[in-house]
């Protein structure tokens, strides 16, 4: 079956780009006032042009923010105008439906739509505050009012996000883009003459209908998968697109320390496993003490997790506890209590000085260097000084970094730097800013971590830079 667009990932990139791509269109909203006068006069230029036809780098030149994305500065400001500075003006966006401009295309995903908000554990709070966590045209905090409930602390669930996305395609008719259950193992260019007759006639319909002539290439992409049905077979599939979105996200492949032992039994690299092993009553407070390994939000969320089972903790991290890298040092402290209350336990009760936090204890500048059978482990200071403790299980949450072994050579040639494996943080997919399509692969886009952008809110600049481009592709765009 041949499509133009195919993405694989339906997390919120992917259901933000659906939705745009589904003739759902933004507008600058008459007579509302956005705070950057700036913006303002430019927005005032082209009121009756699309904001998805509009020059995205002329709206976006010069805004700063949080992003290094310039079209997810302009997006985001756009929908929540002065959020950074605690304002709630609203957004100056107005949503037309105009069916003639939608695109065909099919959006392929492991679970429901949502993506891995799927799999985190329900109850865990959101870093973001809650209205960040929307999607285009539906606010959060509105869906959950209809649900009788208000935002703990301005944050969210991850149970609430994971079932408002599932509203969001629901709400907004987008389910028949979705293909839940699917897993996607490769995807490469093929001659357009390779493939059979019949397909290749289907493929020159379905150009005609949706791309400029001149567009029509001699390649297209083969996604080749598997469908999970009911009874849990595996059902292969082959399709073939024009254009293919990448919107996998990172949760897939959580990073290990390659350390000796590493891959016993009882050390883990997932919260989960945690949360399994209190319900099995396999720890608690007379086991032998939790190891938990990192220093980022992951990490705390499982202490936090711990010190509300009572369950004791040795907590093994890298870096200085004062070190301007560490996310603790750049959260605010009114916003994050609870994050705040892991760095102030990090800081104090280190194995030296014993402070005032029963079953914790912190080795700040350690480092892992075994594991072993009895389940002692073993670590190293900063000044090559080694100490042992026996565990009862461990749980490495030092990140994680994107499936992309369905890719050629695992995406590496696609990343700013192509000797290097793709990571959201470190080495991106290396796109044009505009229109989010990889440098190296004309066809082929990236949207979300992949691309660099980590946080909901300014993933959806990149699908408005994605659907602006695809949309001039199909000559969607009015003049």
């Amino acid at each position: 079956k041949v499509f133009s667009i195919v993405f694989s990932g339906n997390g919120p990139s992917g259901i933000c780009l659906s939705y745009l791509l589904s003739g759902y269109t933004p507008y600058f909203k008459r007579h509302s006032l956005h705070p950057n006068p700036i913006l303002q006069r430019k927005l005032e230029e082209a009121p009756e042009v699309s904001v998805l036809d509009q020059d995205l780098e002329y709206l976006s030149e010069g805004l700063e923010g949080r992003s290094h994305s310039p079209v997810a500065l302009l997006f985001d400001t756009l929908q929540h105008p002065d959020t950074d500075f605690g304002g709630t003006a609203e957004s100056v966006l107005t949503w037309w439906h105009e069916p003639d401009r939608a695109i065909p295309h099919l959006v392929l995903g492991r679970n429901a739509p949502g993506g891995a908000w799927h799999s985190i554990e329900g109850s865990m709070v959101t870093l973001s505050r809650g209205e960040w966590m929307g999607l285009p045209d539906l606010p959060f905090k509105e869906w959950l009012k209809q649900k009788r409930r208000g935002l703990r602390n301005n944050r969210a669930t991850a149970e609430d996000i994971a079932q408002y996305y599932q509203h969001y395609v629901m709400k907004k008719g987008l389910q028949k883009n979705f293909r839940c259950g699917t897993v996607v193992t490769s995807v490469r260019k093929v001659s357009a003459e390779s493939i059979s007759n019949h397909t290749q006639k289907d493929l020159q319909e379905d150009s005609d209908s949706l791309w400029n002539s001149n567009e029509k290439s001699a390649e297209v992409f083969q996604v080749d998968g598997f469908f999970k049905t009911v009874e849990g077979d595996k059902e292969p599939f082959s399709i073939y697109a024009e254009n293919v979105v990448l919107a996998t996200g990172t949760y897939d492949n959580p990073t290990w320390l390659g350390v000796k032992g590493e891959n016993l039994s009882y050390v883990h690299h997932q919260l989960s496993a945690l949360e399994e092993a209190v319900k099995n009553n396999s720890v608690g407070i007379m086991t032998d003490p939790v190891l938990i390994v990192g220093a980022g939000l992951t990490a705390a969320d499982a202490i936090l997790f711990a010190h509300h089972c009572n369950i004791p903790v040795i907590h093994v991290f890298r870096r200085r506890v004062t070190d301007p890298g560490l996310i603790f040092n750049q959260l605010p402290k009114t916003m994050y209590p609870e994050y705040h209350k892991v760095h102030q336990m990090m800081k104090e009760q280190t194995a030296a000085c014993a402070g005032p936090y029963e079953h914790y204890i912190s080795l700040p500048e350690h480092h892992v260097l075994s594991f072993g059978k009895d389940r002692k482990c073993i670590f190293q200071d900063k000044n090559g000084c080694q100490k042992a403790y026996k565990i009862s299980m461990a749980l490495v949450l030092t990140g994680s970094n994107p499936n992309l072994s369905f890719l050629p050579n695992d995406g590496i040639d696609l990343a700013l730097d192509s000797d290097q494996p793709v990571n959201p943080k470190r080495n991106p997919i290396d796109v044009d800013p505009f229109t989010y399509e990889c440098t190296q692969e004309k066809g082929l886009y990236a949207l979300g971590p992949l691309a660099g952008d980590n946080f909901v809110r300014f993933v959806q600049g990149g699908a408005l830079a994605v659907a602006s481009s695809l949309l001039k592709k199909a000559n969607k765009n009015p003049p």
